[in-house]
Formats: C-alpha cells, structure tokens, sequence
C-alpha cells in the first residue's frame, strides 16, 4: 500500500474551507455548502468531509474532540527560518489560533503551532533549507 493522502471529518465545512483556502491558501474551487472537498496540495491528497455525511455513509455514530485535540497534526514546510515567522504571523492575522509561536528547537528545527476552527493542529516548520524527501 502506498500513503494516498488524508482527510480531516469536519462539523462545519463552510469555515473549515474558508480557513484552508483563505488562511492557508489551498486551492478549494467547491462551494463552502458541500459535503466533500477533494483536493490536492502539493502532490497530497487532502480531504474535508462532512462528519455527518460520514455518519450516514457508515451507518455509525463517532466521538470528536472538541476545541484544541492533540491526536495528530498536519505539517506545512517553508524553506527558510524567516518564512516560518511570516506564515505564523500571517495566518494569525487572519484568524488562525496561536498555539506555539515560531521558536528554533534544540535539534535545528524552527517550529510554530496554530490551530484551524475545529481545533486541528498544524506545524509551520522548517529546518532553513529546500524540503527534501
């Protein structure tokens, strides 16, 4: 098997598109009314699907988290140290929670943490170089 993408089950899909399109810039073309957005973002699959829609779809009921969750995070590269810190300050400028701000660990990471309105964590890091694989 080979890792295809992943998707986040959300409770309110119109600021959960504005957030990712908006905020974080991904290209979302569908109206914020819909149940599923399938998009990709550099090469990654990324799915919001309605947690409802879900339910329906499985004939089963789900626990979900609500405010900030620490289950997983969803990691955004930048190549430079400066970049980190512009992103941060502008997805908080636009409504993203602060949840770390930009700081350089110990193993050469520069690092910050927001959260997008259901409470998903997302990493803005870089380790001041080009992504490599």
């Amino acid at each position: 098997m080979k890792l295809d993408g992943f998707g986040l089950f959300v409770n309110d899909m119109g600021s959960m598109i504005r957030f990712y399109r908006d905020v974080l810039g991904f290209e979302i073309k569908e109206d914020e009314n819909t149940s599923n957005v399938y998009l990709l973002k550099d090469g990654t699959l990324f799915l919001l699907y309605g947690r409802k829609d879900f339910e329906t779809m499985t004939s089963r009921k789900y626990e979900y988290l609500k405010g900030l969750n620490g289950h997983f995070e969803i990691a955004l590269y930048v190549d430079t140290f400066e970049q980190v810190d512009i992103e941060y300050r502008k997805a908080v400028e636009k409504g993203a929670v602060s949840v770390l701000v930009p700081t350089t660990e110990p193993w050469g990471q520069r690092t910050c943490y927001i959260a997008d309105p259901e409470g998903n964590l997302i990493e803005i890091g870089s380790f001041n170089r080009p992504f490599e694989h």
